[in-house]
């Protein structure tokens, strides 16, 4: 299953029915699942762990060095679940022993031509990274969130879970789940119904997310006031809990 032409370090370990295609490169320390076909002309550095049934496209580069200057060939990681889709020219960097020493990317995600995730990034499950989109160091992102293309992330910024981010956005605030926001500088436009919609949140469900929305962005209160009044209202809506925890945990301040 693997070609003749690629080049696997003695180092690396790959499962049985691995399909690894010409000219690719497999380093050291380098481990990949059943189930996963790696393209032509990829570069898999390690130490980086990839998990089952996920496709690499050609001329992505993977587990390479991070691009940080503090970096000075400390031994860290990446980690990669399963079932992902990692297409062209998409490059995924190891942590930093600055943060947790780290780059994790979940299950299920989309990874599209020339996308960028930066070193100590954590990605969730089912994220989509449009074409060209790209985050800065140390960013995390929720489950089920959407990139647009040319979407930018500054370094430690959060994107929470089921929000949208429009074409050439540029986040240099976190974005709290649910929310659909757009611009540069990135403004809130309103939650993002037609992905609820999409994932079975009810029109009850999607009624509280707009009054908790309307608390956060068009009621007139301050900051702290909006999250009281959503972590109250959270008593009785589960599924605000993860908004109310999201905007409790905020460092950078939030999307306005």
């Amino acid at each position: 299953m693997i070609d003749p032409r690629a080049v696997v370090d003695d180092r690396a370990r790959l499962a049985d029915d691995v399909v690894v295609g010409p000219f690719s490169v497999i380093g050291a320390e380098v481990e990949i699942g059943p189930g996963c076909v790696i393209g032509s002309h990829v570069v898999i550095k390690g130490p980086t762990r990839i998990g089952r049934d996920n496709r690499i496209f050609q001329f992505a580069s993977v587990g390479d060095a991070p691009q940080d200057k503090k970096y000075a060939g400390e031994n860290t990681r990446l980690e990669i679940g399963e079932r992902n889709t990692i297409r062209e020219y998409a490059t995924i960097n190891r942590g930093t022993v600055q943060d947790r020493g780290e780059t994790r990317i979940g299950n299920d995600c989309l990874l599209m031509a020339y996308t960028h995730v930066a070193h100590d990034c954590v990605l969730g499950d089912n994220v989509i990274m449009s074409n060209a989109a790209s985050l800065g160091g140390h960013v995390h992102i929720q489950d089920w969130a959407i990139l647009s293309g040319f979407a930018l992330v500054h370094q430690f910024c959060q994107v929470g879970a089921h929000s949208f981010i429009g074409m050439n956005t540029a986040i240099t605030r976190d974005v709290p789940p649910y929310l659909l926001v757009a611009g540069n500088p990135a403004e809130p436009h309103g939650i993002n119904s037609k992905g609820l919609a999409r994932r079975g949140f009810s029109e009850q469900a999607q009624r509280t997310l707009k009054q908790a929305y309307r608390l956060l962005y068009k009621s007139g209160l301050k900051l702290e006031e909006s999250r009281q009044a959503i972590a109250e209202l959270a008593q009785g809506h589960s599924e605000l809990l993860c908004l109310s925890e999201f905007l409790q945990d905020s460092n950078r301040g939030i999307v306005r």
